[in-house]
């Protein structure tokens, strides 16, 4: 367990959705010997300095992220609600300035019913930022799982031309979902043809397996 490092997690600051609390979080992982842990809140970095100063006060590295809504059009079309999911993560200073301003105008002038950007913006500030595809709420898997095989790898290539050669990974989860099954399947596969890395993540929405429930 020690040598695994949760890189898709939500907490309180996910609304409506993160049952983490922050101030648990760091003991939490510090407690299962984890030596570091991201936080991807849903459009917004609103705890990241309160994830970073408690992670630090424990001895577990931070690393800060968003996972990020992209507008299937243009971030400021206001007629369509699509979007899917993505998780960006902070590699270093820049990454971090680039990411707090994505995060920004998401709001600014991408808002509707999300804080959405989009992959021309993306393009102009991907430098220090590591994506990751996200949950059946990302491009590749969402396509996937309804059998458009071939939306999914013009996402992955439109990806691949975004970030930096190998700060684009497909993600991995194993939820118990049926269609996840189906997603991981295709994704395995797409990772071959593609030549595109794997990467699993948790997804983590609750601290504790007893809390699923709720």
């Amino acid at each position: 367990m020690a040598d695994f490092t949760h890189l898709h997690l939500h907490t309180q600051y996910s609304f409506l959705d993160g049952a983490i609390h922050m101030g648990e979080l760091a003991p939490r992982i510090a407690e299962l010997g984890m030596k570091a842990c991201a936080v991807t809140e849903h459009g917004n970095l609103f705890g990241a300095i309160d994830f970073y100063k408690r992670a630090k006060a424990v001895g577990v590295k931070p690393i800060l992220g968003c996972e990020a809504y992209v507008a299937e059009t243009d971030r400021t079309d206001r007629t369509k609600q699509r979007n899917y999911h993505l998780v960006l993560l902070a590699k270093n200073a820049i990454g971090w300035q680039n990411l707090k301003y994505l995060v920004s105008m998401g709001y600014v002038d991408g808002f509707y019913y999300k804080p959405r950007i989009d992959k021309k913006l993306l393009k102009e500030r991907s430098e220090g930022l590591i994506a990751l595809t996200a949950c059946l709420g990302g491009e590749v898997a969402n396509n996937a799982i309804k059998g458009d095989l071939d939306r999914s790898r013009t996402a992955i290539r439109e990806y691949k031309d975004i970030f930096e050669p190998g700060h684009f990974f497909l993600e991995l989860q194993e939820n118990g979902l049926a269609p996840q099954k189906v997603a991981n399947d295709h994704i395995k596969q797409l990772s071959k043809d593609e030549d595109v890395p794997l990467i699993a993540t948790n997804d983590c929405h609750y601290k504790m397996r007893t809390d699923a429930v709720a």
